[in-house]
């Protein structure tokens, strides 16, 4: 199975109930709890999941108060899937802007229109199905020194180690070369202090407080610089070496704008940031998760380990094999849709529209949130159990049209969604495959909520099968 082929049953519909009693756009209803000055931020900031899990017993969509200002929130498969493909949408928000001002404002996540249209064509080449599998050497190699890591013994670091080994292998894959190979720890080092600070620079937006010459900013800072000066390194050993693989780095150097002259400099800088950021957090986080599942459902963990035994025999799994893991793949599926790393999301009004029959002011922030919809009881039986075989062809078809899309929708889907069911099924299997994992005392699995949903302390240990 694969996230794609999930089956619709709910097509999106805007002649939904609301609509069709009410022919012009009405106001979305004030959802509870809010109180005077502060509105629903209290509630938002105490508890973030659950608060926007409650909201789907209140609409379809609801207004939101923080402050002064109005939310609107998206509550359903449907609407969502209707929010993702309205032009009238677009990306936006205290998110994206903060992420601006770390990063760089040139790149394809933040862009929007025409602009993002154009950066698109010019980096799918480098995650089209034909050029993956030319990664996978990297991807097998990272895999399985991840999974030998494992093997002191000793209490295993889930959130260095799961880190490391998705930005090394996004580095290597993405910006291919001796150079690149030799960058990649010190990419990580810089990376994990700058997730650390750009985490609290979200969440505590004191913005002066950021300038002071204090240690926790002047780390900060330096692997931020750090990070800018290693991707021109990068860039201009490329361009040095006349070296041209089939890559992203290769596709960006060649790229051109709308009028046929090369793309900036700045934004090939910023996509080259945006990329190795978004692989860090986004799959690093991922592969913390799928650990955390390997512990704690060793009976999966042991239907992954037989079934790879059964493709592979007793050479290692390589890329080639990612197909015929089926239950594997489900493993990880069932997983993003439990542990969704991007729990929130964002999108702005551009003009004064409606969804769902509710009126949406030009200008309005609209939010959704991916783990309330993909953990929803009017979506998924049994929806808080961890269920591989939910995916499988003959059970797909019961969930619902845009319950289930990790990888976002439309053409703000994320271009390397194959190359990331690739690697972390490769991961899984070179794990389960090697070893029995548990969690040790101090290990802590919750949900921590940042820049991405991950566990706030995960510890393993590892014993062979």
């Amino acid at each position: 199975m694969t996230v794609e082929s999930v089956n619709p049953v709910n097509p999106v519909n805007p002649a939904n109930p609301v609509a069709a009693q009410h022919p012009e756009p009405v106001e979305p209803p004030l959802a509870a709890g809010g109180v005077p000055v502060l509105g629903h931020g209290r509630q938002l900031v105490r508890d973030p999941l659950g608060f926007l899990a409650r909201l789907r017993d209140e609409g379809d969509v609801v207004r939101l108060r923080f402050g002064p200002k109005t939310v609107y929130a998206v509550t359903t498969p449907a609407l969502t899937g209707a929010l993702a493909l309205n032009p009238n949408f677009e990306v936006a928000g205290p998110l994206w802007e903060s992420l601006r001002g770390l990063l760089g404002g040139e790149g394809v996540a933040t862009a929007n229109g025409p602009r993002h249209r154009r950066q698109r064509r010019t980096v799918q080449p480098a995650f089209r199905l034909g050029a993956i599998p030319a990664y996978g050497p990297v991807m097998e190699e990272e895999a399985r020194d991840l999974a030998a890591r494992m093997a002191s013994g000793e209490p295993f670091d889930c959130t260095s180690e799961s880190f490391r080994v998705a930005v090394r292998t996004a580095a290597r894959c993405l910006l291919r070369g001796e150079y690149m190979d030799q960058g990649a720890e010190r990419l990580c080092a810089a990376l994990a202090v700058v997730f650390r600070g750009m985490y609290r620079r979200m969440v505590v937006p004191a913005g002066p407080l950021y300038r002071l010459p204090l240690p926790a900013n002047r780390r900060f800072n330096r692997a931020l610089a750090d990070l800018h000066a290693l991707v021109d390194e990068i860039v201009a050993e490329r361009r040095a070496s006349g070296h041209r693989p089939d890559d992203l780095l290769t596709a960006l150097l060649e790229a051109v704008d709308d009028d046929g002259a090369p793309i900036s400099e700045q934004e090939i800088h910023d996509q080259v940031v945006a990329f190795l950021t978004a692989g860090g957090e986004t799959v690093g986080a991922t592969v913390m998760w799928l650990l955390e599942v390997l512990a704690e459902q060793p009976e999966h963990a042991d239907k992954v380990c037989a079934e790879v035994e059964a493709v592979v025999g007793d050479r290692p799994v390589v890329f080639a094999d990612v197909r015929k893991l089926s239950h594997t793949n489900n493993v990880v599926v069932e997983a993003m849709r439990l542990r969704p790393v991007v729990w929130i999301l964002a999108r702005r009004a551009v003009a004064g529209t409606e969804l769902g029959g509710y009126r949406i002011p030009a200008g309005a922030d609209i939010v959704y949130s991916p783990y309330a919809i993909q953990r929803d009881p009017r979506s998924y039986e049994r929806h808080l159990e961890f269920d591989p075989d939910r995916w499988l062809p003959e059970r797909v078809g019961d969930i619902p049209k845009y319950a289930m899309r990790p990888f976002g929708v439309g053409n703000r889907k994320c271009p390397s969604d194959h190359f990331s069911m690739a690697f972390l099924t490769l991961v899984t299997a070179s794990v389960a495959r090697r070893w029995r994992l548990e969690q040790v005392p101090g290990s802590d699995a919750t949900h921590r909520v940042g820049i991405t949903l991950r566990p706030q302390r995960l510890t393993v240990r590892a014993t062979p099968r």
